[in-house]
């Protein structure tokens, strides 16, 4: 996900969970994480006080409200809708780069590519889905990963469908300019043929910047989705990435998720997730490892 959180709490005084200049009740905490956990699944124990008070103070001083409680009262309100959007953008970071958990990199291309390319030539229809795709890194990976075997991919009728709640992450991943640090981890022959230099780099003119080549840019398609709301997807994918993102929900949470997937999944598709999830439970008996944190479906059948 791309969504992380991380933070450690510390117990205020005078009624405060955490000390500071807004006063955070117990109430206005959880009835934050009530609001979080509808809203994207994700479960926000009260060790984590700490971050929710570092973040939603910068809302709280943007907005002119004097306390945790003026905040939840908005943002449960139809007039705080676009808030409340907001508040899960700050509750969420993102930690993403290129070819990250690089084994599943090498898995798609020598073990899934081949003859999905075949098929693409054939004139079948190619879905990826980068479900947590945060600021664009993973699901233009895995477009980097397909024209490494197939520069002219463009011409055919695939797609990378790059998915997350947080709109600013799509935002960036849409406008698609980065750092020359932050693809270091591209293969410099990738490197150089789909990314453009951009001149006069960053405002300060210190840090060199890229951009999307428009080969790579027209395989990917960013849209914003919550994996607890409405999926208008029609077909199936080939291949999906989620990845790093259901660590932070709870048990009910990931069994619905998991459960959401399989029928999205060709009957040949792949399913990668994050270096330390694993699908359990009843969801389990959906899928078979084919890897390490690499799945198919058990019973090969597209819903």
């Amino acid at each position: 996900m791309s969504s992380v959180l991380s933070a450690n709490s510390s117990n205020g005084k005078g009624g405060g969970l955490v000390p500071g200049e807004f006063l955070l009740t117990q109430r206005d905490f959880h009835e934050i994480a009530a609001m979080i956990h509808e809203d994207a699944g994700i479960h926000l124990p009260q060790s984590k006080a700490a971050l929710v008070y570092s973040r939603l103070a910068k809302r709280l001083r943007a907005l002119g409200l004097a306390n945790f409680r003026e905040y939840c009262r908005l943002v449960a309100t139809s007039d705080g809708l676009d808030e409340r959007q907001k508040m899960l953008a700050a509750l969420t970071t993102n930690v993403t780069r290129f070819f990250r958990e690089p084994h599943h990199f090498h898995h798609l291309e020598s073990k899934i590519l081949p003859a999905l390319i075949e098929a693409a030539r054939r004139g079948e229809r190619l879905r990826f889905w980068s479900a947590a795709c945060s600021s664009g890194q993973e699901p233009y990976s895995i477009a980097l990963t397909l024209l490494s075997l197939m520069p002219d991919a463009a011409k055919y009728d695939i797609k990378v469908l790059a998915t997350d709640i947080d709109t600013n992450m799509l935002a960036a991943g849409l406008k698609g300019i980065y750092t020359e640090d932050d693809i270091a981890s591209v293969p410099a022959k990738l490197r150089s043929r789909w990314f453009i230099p951009v001149p006069g780099g960053q405002p300060d003119r210190t840090t060199p910047i890229v951009e999307v080549a428009a080969g790579l840019r027209a395989i990917v398609t960013f849209r914003e989705l919550n994996f607890f709301g409405p999926w208008p997807m029609k077909g199936c994918f080939q291949v999906i990435f989620c990845r790093n993102a259901v660590i932070y929900f709870d048990e009910d949470a990931r069994e619905k998720l998991w459960n959401r997937f399989a029928p999205k999944l060709s009957p040949d598709g792949v399913f990668y997730v994050g270096h330390s999830e694993r699908i359990t439970g009843a969801a389990a008996k959906l899928f078979e490892a084919d890897g390490a944190t690499i799945y198919r479906l058990r019973q090969r059948r597209c819903a």
